[in-house]
């Protein structure tokens, strides 16, 4: 076994000072700008993909791609791994949360939405990003890119191995009704396919998104669901309107006192299922974001069926059974017949064992004190109650984190501080190969 005790104090400063002068400010925001500059939105990604490929060859660390589909591919690289440490994964998306730039745009944005330029496009005013791609979440790759680079030109080599890796998928899509097949797929091609087919053996795993510096191991999954009312067709000069919405024969109308049943509904679920630990604070929402009924080309006799679409989150501590059993007692209760409620997209959340997760947490927290000089904090809230990549690792018994720097429009400072944070973190779970 080779030799990988921990640093001493003078050791850790030296590294701290070699790592801060091999990463080079400007070659981070070129290389920031660069990628964050690549039209990557949902379902897309073989040109971003392509660019970290090439970085990695280039930089000699030794990448290869593992794709479900040929167009939206993982790239892995490695560094280190050279002695018997911790083995280490950094992992950020390359896709941003985005219109779909297709027909289905004009159902869901505004048309000065879709125009902003920040969805596809980033640039620098003054010292201040901007361009969504840079919070979520190519910002914080080129962090971890660039901090790789920093341990190799530092001359630190790595007892366990650094894997780098950037995914597809995470921001979506999910296949539902005429949208399926491999076209309409998301996170089963991203991380979860990268640590089944990616040749990956991590110890470890960091999940690379703004956090605001902050820390979690928990994070919510979710449920989309489609609940249908069912109604009657009723030749329009012939339709009666009682006073009870709720009494209509067109199911479009009773959708009105459904959607008052179900606000009041999430208000209650998120207070009943907040769910706190060492791991962070989860606050399961749930929320309305499509709805279907009728043919807009045919209304004369109204419409028998209407469905809305709801997401709703999962915290560590749910199971979906659970849910579906509260949603069908919520209509049942209420008196709603021909209501049918069904999930087609399940994903649950998870969290690290704490005990699993120290070494990774106390790394971080070692590092944060050397790069910000103070001990690092639990991330807000809002961080434990979405999905994010470090849920595929829990789950498959891989203490996994997510942790990164100023999550909307960060500076040019808070991208250098992350990228020494990060390698720091690395040194301090993979140990220095002596």
């Amino acid at each position: 076994m080779r030799n990988t005790a921990p640093l001493s104090t003078t050791e850790w400063s030296q590294a701290r000072a070699a790592i801060a002068a091999a990463i080079d400010r400007t070659e981070l925001v070129d290389l920031v700008l660069a990628l964050c500059n690549i039209p990557a939105p949902m379902g897309r990604g073989r040109e971003a993909g392509e660019f970290v490929f090439e970085w990695m060859a280039r930089e000699g660390f030794a990448p290869k791609r593992a794709g479900l589909v040929e167009d939206r591919f993982n790239v892995i690289g490695r560094y280190g791994g050279h002695g018997d440490g911790p083995n280490l994964l950094f992992t950020s998306h390359l896709d941003t949360e985005s219109p779909l730039y297709n027909e289905r745009d004009r159902y869901g944005m505004k048309p000065e939405t879709v125009a902003d330029k920040q969805w596809l496009g980033a640039w620098l005013e003054g010292e201040v990003f901007f361009g969504h791609a840079v919070g979520n979440d190519r910002g914080p790759m080129a962090c971890f890119l660039m901090a790789a680079k920093a341990l190799k030109k530092a001359g630190i080599d790595l007892a366990g191995t650094l894997y780098l890796t950037a995914c597809p998928g995470e921001i979506g899509p999910e296949p539902a009704e005429e949208c399926q097949g491999p076209a309409y797929l998301g996170k089963e091609l991203g991380a979860q396919y990268m640590l089944t087919h990616g040749g990956v053996a991590p110890d470890f795993a960091i999940a690379a998104e703004g956090t605001d510096y902050g820390v979690n191991s928990a994070a919510c999954g979710y449920a989309y669901y489609r609940i249908t009312v069912y109604g009657e067709s009723v030749f329009t000069p012939l339709i009666e309107h009682p006073a009870a919405l709720s009494a209509h024969p067109n199911p479009i109308v009773r959708m009105a006192p459904v959607i008052e049943l179900l606000q009041s509904w999430a208000r209650d679920y998120e207070g009943r299922h907040r769910y706190e630990s060492a791991g962070g604070t989860a606050i399961p929402k749930a929320q309305i974001g499509a709805v279907r009924g009728g043919n807009a080309h045919a209304m004369g006799a109204g419409s028998e069926v209407c469905s809305l679409y709801v997401e709703i989150n999962l915290t560590p501590a749910q199971k979906i059974a659970d849910v579906d059993r509260e949603l069908k007692a919520l209509f049942r209760g209420a008196g709603f017949g021909g209501v049918e409620v069904e999930p087609y997209v399940v994903r649950h959340g998870f969290d690290a064992e704490p005990a699993a997760v120290q070494p990774l947490h106390a790394a971080l927290d070692a590092a944060h004190r050397l790069v910000r000089g103070t001990p690092i904090a639990p991330s807000a809230p809002v961080y434990s109650s979405m999905w994010r990549d470090h849920n595929v690792f829990n789950m498959n018994r891989i203490p996994a984190v997510t942790m990164g720097p100023t999550r909307w429009r960060p500076s040019i400072d808070d991208l250098v501080a992350c990228a020494n944070l990060y390698a720091l973190a690395a040194l301090g779970v993979c140990g220095r190969d002596r």
